[in-house]
């Protein structure tokens, strides 16, 4: 099948890399120059496990290809969009993307038989998309909605082993052709109305996130009452009404998709006149958790003016080196204000990225430069190598009083305090 993406990001990229891979044939459209010609040369312009060998495969075959623009040279029978959605600090959803690209469809008058949205976009929109763009407009083409639920890190795994796949549209045969894009792949397809299959993403996301601010609520309370918030996870998670996943207690949720869609449906849910309360207290704890670390720190090192804190990890999560509303980012911001001294340090996050770090921030190569000289140390990011890394030595190189705030609960306390280091958990004796 021919298929054109709009959008050559976190998402469409990998759409466009694993349509490929399943054999159909699919014109990329992106407007970044820099960005495209970048791409085009095998080269993908984040870290995604897996992405650039089926980037290079499907360039090599000879099906994948990209333009600058959308237009009836480069626009296929089905069209995919994927293009941002980015949230004010309102939750209100900044649509111009979407607008552009419905406007250029409508204008140019493609001859389209399906247009699928993957971009995330309030319930609701996809209805009056269609109506304003698509019905009576020359176009005759069908609108379905096909959220995605690919976790940055493990897109491409995500993308072949779905849990589901959510279509929703009110043409039977539009459904049928957008199962066909997926048809190699295991999973329940779950078919309904546009506006409830984009209420599906906000409900999946903000329920995660709710699991992730309850934990970090109980961790917070295992802090005053001596309990170990890692077995209390442990024993909830082994119930089968609730699961282990999304329950590790640290500093919070960040990324491009849980800050943006519980924002989002936070302000959708005001704009319609209900007050969701439950959100509202996610939200907030999730920032709180940021204010936490910083009094963590302040309750052992007393004042920060020219105390010295090395940040190990500065993505939001490990496995992508996207640092989009990631913690590590305010508790730095939070520290310079305060008056700290603050060096960094991350596997994925390269050179000439310095300019994405708060002023006053040093970046370092490796992360014994970066706790070298420091009186503590946060650990933001579950990195693999900070769990390997020789502490001791660590130790050695840092100043007295020697803290250690686990942000992630991922290293072990017993061998932290052997190699004399205070370690400060989250919820974690």
């Amino acid at each position: 099948m021919k298929i054109s993406v709009i959008g050559a990001g976190y998402v469409g990229l990998v759409a466009a890399c694993c349509l490929v891979n399943s054999g159909h044939e699919v014109t990329c459209i992106e407007c970044d120059d820099q960005k495209r010609k970048k791409i085009q040369e095998g080269i993908v312009p984040f870290y995604e496990d897996g992405l650039e060998r089926l980037l290079v495969k499907g360039l090599e075959s000879g099906r994948l290809s990209f333009a600058a623009g959308l237009s009836k040279s480069t626009s296929a029978p089905v069209v995919m969009v994927a293009v941002g959605t980015p949230s004010g600090p309102d939750g209100m959803v900044d649509l111009s993307q979407i607008y552009d690209v419905m406007t250029a469809v409508a204008e140019q008058q493609l001859k389209l038989r399906v247009l699928i949205m993957k971009s995330t976009v309030p319930p609701g929109l996809g209805a009056q998309l269609q109506r304003l763009f698509l019905s009576g407009k020359g176009s005759g083409a069908a609108y379905i909605s096909n959220p995605e639920f690919l976790r940055e890190g493990q897109a491409v795994m995500d993308w072949y082993n779905p849990d589901r796949i959510v279509l929703g549209g009110d043409n039977c045969e539009a459904v049928e052709l957008a199962k066909d894009l997926y048809k190699d792949i295991k999973a329940p397809v779950c078919v309904m109305d546009i506006t409830s299959a984009e209420m599906v993403k906000y409900a999946s996301n903000a329920f995660l996130a709710t699991k992730i601010s309850f934990i970090n609520e109980i961790a917070n309370l295992c802090d005053l009452m001596e309990a170990d918030i890692t077995s209390v996870a442990m024993a909830v998670g082994l119930d089968k009404r609730i699961g282990s996943h999304y329950l590790q207690a640290g500093l919070g949720y960040g990324g491009s998709c849980f800050p943006k869609d519980t924002r989002g449906l936070n302000f959708i849910s005001s704009y319609n006149g209900y007050t969701f309360n439950l959100l509202k207290s996610v939200i907030e704890v999730n920032f709180q958790q940021r204010i936490l670390a910083i009094r963590k720190l302040s309750l052992h090192l007393g004042s920060l003016v020219d105390k010295r804190v090395g940040m190990l990890g500065l993505s939001f999560k490990p496995g992508t080196d996207d640092t989009r509303e990631s913690p590590s980012l305010d508790i730095i911001r939070m520290l310079i204000n305060e008056g700290a001294r603050v060096s960094a340090y991350d596997p994925k996050f390269g050179v000439g990225r310095e300019k994405l770090l708060p002023p006053g921030c040093k970046l370092h190569s490796d992360a014994m430069s970066a706790v070298s000289g420091c009186h503590a140390v946060v650990v933001a990011t579950d990195w693999q190598e900070f769990a390997e890394m020789d502490w001791k030595a660590a130790r050695e190189r840092m100043l007295y009083p020697y803290v250690l705030l686990d942000g992630r609960n991922c290293l072990d306390p017993g061998k932290l305090r052997e190699s004399g280091i205070r370690y400060i958990g989250m919820g974690k004796r």
